[in-house]
This record gives structure tokens, C-alpha cells and sequence, in this order.
């Protein structure tokens, strides 16, 4: 891979981990809701996810979405389900929480899950393995896309994890956190308007 399209490349993968969608919305809510270190998990997640379903769509699944449609069609209406389902789950949250029994943050596993089926996650997979690539060497560059995403990805995720925990003390006024997340519900759903067009 040439030391320019390395570059544009890591450009790409940091731009699209680190800008709104619904990975870095439901990071912002855990970190007010549940504080830094107790969404460390959730990030976890996104990353491990996102990496298996580059190298996924890297070495096959994505020329398989390409030719049968109908599943790509299906797994972006599934993903648009469940992010509603995460959306009503922040949208309805009232008070903060400081590990009691009841309300907790999204596991490692289930963030890994729900990149297979977030739509905007679907997007830069198939766009980066589509631009990225190279056909004389494409194992090498596949794991190359790959291992950029993993780079950026963690950093990127946890800055909204960060401001959310920043937040966490001016929102702990219950008027204030029920806004934010009704907010932080919406904007969820609204996230996904572009990719499910």
C-alpha cells in the first residue's frame, strides 16, 4: 500500500469513527448514564465488532450482500429495529446510574453484535474495503484496512464516551437528564435516517 493511500486511508478511518452516528450517540448516553469507566466495555465492543465485520465483507460477505440485496435490505431494517428498541430504552431513562441492580451499560459482546447490524457501520465496511483495496495484493490490504480502523477506533469512540462522562455531575439535575436523554433517543433514531434511505 503507498504511503499516500496509507494516509488517506487512516484519514478515512478516523473521519468516519469519530463523527455523530449511532455508535458514538450510545456512547455519549452511557458516559452520562453510567460514567467513563463502566462504558470501557461498550467501546471494546464497537471496535472488536466493526474489525470483524471489515475483514468480514473484506474476504466475501460484502460481494455476497452486493449480489443477493435482499439481505443487505434486511439487515439494515433489523439494525433500524433494534436501534429504535436502544433509542425508547435512553429516550425513557430517569436517573443516573452508580452500578445499582436495574439499569446497565451495553456489554462487550452485545456492542460487538450490534455492528453486524448498525447500518452506518455496514456503510464505511463496504465503502473502505471498496476504496482501500488493492487486487494484486488483497489479503495484505484487506487486513490492512482492517488494522487502520483498529487503530482509530478505540481513541475515536471514547472521546464521546469522554464528553458524555464530562457531563455526568451538571446532568445529575433529573429535569436536565430527562431532556438529555429524550434528546440523546431522538437523535439516536434520526442518525440512522441517512443510511436507512
Amino acid at each position: 500500500m503507498a504511503p499516500e493511500t496509507a494516509v488517506a486511508l487512516v484519514l478515512f478511518a478516523f473521519t468516519t469513527s469519530i463523527t455523530p452516528g449511532p455508535n458514538n450517540m450510545m456512547l455519549f448516553a452511557s458516559g452520562v448514564n453510567f460514567g467513563f469507566r463502566r462504558t470501557i466495555p461498550h467501546m471494546l465492543g464497537i471496535g472488536a465488532g466493526f474489525f470483524s465485520l471489515l475483514i468480514a465483507v473484506g474476504f466475501g460477505l460484502g460481494a455476497l450482500l452486493h449480489t443477493v440485496p435482499v439481505l443487505y435490505t434486511t439487515l439494515k431494517f433489523a439494525g433500524g429495529i433494534y436501534l429504535a428498541w436502544i433509542a425508547w430504552k435512553i429516550a425513557t431513562s430517569r436517573s443516573l446510574s452508580n452500578g445499582e441492580v436495574g439499569a446497565r451499560p451495553m456489554t462487550f459482546l452485545g456492542a460487538a453484535a450490534f455492528q453486524w447490524v448498525n447500518p452506518k457501520a455496514w456503510v464505511m465496511a463496504v465503502t473502505a474495503m471498496a476504496t482501500y483495496t488493492d487486487p494484486q495484493q488483497y489479503a495484505f490490504t484487506v487486513l490492512m484496512v482492517g488494522f487502520a480502523f483498529a487503530l482509530v477506533n478505540v481513541p475515536s469512540v471514547s472521546t464521546w464516551a469522554g464528553f458524555g462522562s464530562a457531563l455526568r455531575e451538571w446532568l445529575s439535575v433529573p429535569a436536565r437528564l430527562k431532556w438529555f436523554n429524550i434528546t440523546m433517543g431522538v437523535l439516536l433514531v434520526l442518525s440512522l435516517w441517512p443510511m436507512l434511505r
